[in-house]
Order: structure tokens, then C-alpha cells, then sequence
């Protein structure tokens, strides 16, 4: 082996080394955003309130995803990241408010807790308004979402057990 093919090789290598590296090192909040990312497609599940579907969708060049809730009450989230460590959510309420919730991830990686951060239009603080969602990954086609409505210090919770439809 010449000294230029060596040079080459160990070249080669270090650069394996560092991309292995790098696709090792996400952090959480990309974690989270690429297994939310892993959901597009049609979901159909029950809730105590009735059946209901939720549509996931890869938007804006991949920086966003989509999940819009058909049932009883329209609504639609929106999963972004901002920056590298920091997953956020925004619902986007048929009580007519925009809470905003950051992600954790469990370390398993399966489950996602959003816990309220702030909120637009909510006309008082302790109005009638989402206070925390925690998406559970079961497996590639189903899921559940447990949201939890907060209302003059009450809580109200509601469990979407979901299954892929297509």
C-alpha cells in the first residue's frame, strides 16, 4: 500500500467515523420529531367521546408535520422543531385558543409528553384550555394520545386509542 492509498483510507475512515457519529448523536427533541414524522397517513381510533380520525402530514419542506382531529370537534396540531433540542406543539383548539407544549422524550423513546408552555388567545389563564398531550408509540401502526383539558383548576382527560388506516 503507497503512502498516498493509506493517507486515502485513513482518510475514508474518519469521515465513517464521523457520520456514524452524527446520526448517534441526536438529541431528544429530534428523537421525538423524527418518530412523529414516522406517522403520516390516516389513523382511526375510539375515544370516550366516540370515534374519531387523525390525519398526520409531512408539511413545509419537512420542518412541520400536521395532524388534523375529525370528530366531534375539529382541530389541528402542528409539530415543529426549534433549533436542535427543543420540540413544540401547537394546538390549535376548537375552544378557540392556540396553546403552545414542549416535548420530552421517555428513554425509551416511546412515549412523548408536551407540556404546556404558553398560550395565544386564552382570555385568562386559568380559561378552558389543552395543558398536556402524551403521544405513546405502540408500534408502527398504532398509537394513543391522552390530552388532558385544563379548566378553573379541573382537569378533563380524553385517550384516543389509534390504529393506521392506511
Amino acid at each position: 500500500m503507497t503512502k498516498k492509498t493509506r493517507n486515502s483510507t485513513l482518510i475514508l475512515i474518519a469521515l465513517i467515523i464521523v457520520a456514524t457519529a452524527s446520526a448517534f448523536s441526536q438529541t431528544d427533541a429530534q428523537k421525538a420529531f423524527a418518530a412523529i414524522k414516522a406517522l403520516p397517513g390516516n389513523w382511526v381510533g375510539d375515544t370516550s367521546m366516540g370515534p374519531v380520525q387523525v390525519n398526520f402530514k409531512i408539511t413545509a419542506g419537512g420542518s412541520a408535520v400536521m395532524s388534523e382531529i375529525l370528530g366531534k370537534e375539529d382541530m389541528i396540531s402542528m409539530f415543529n422543531l426549534d433549533g436542535a433540542g427543543r420540540l413544540l406543539m401547537t394546538h390549535y383548539c376548537a375552544a378557540g385558543n392556540e396553546p403552545r407544549m414542549e416535548a420530552s422524550l421517555s428513554p425509551d423513546g416511546k412515549v412523548i409528553t408536551f407540556t404546556y408552555v404558553d398560550a395565544t388567545n386564552l382570555a385568562t389563564p386559568d380559561a378552558g384550555h389543552m395543558q398536556k398531550m402524551v403521544l405513546t408509540v405502540i408500534d408502527d401502526n398504532h398509537h394513543t394520545e391522552e390530552w388532558t383539558f385544563a379548566d378553573h383548576g379541573k382537569e378533563h382527560k380524553a385517550v384516543f386509542d389509534l390504529h393506521r388506516k392506511s
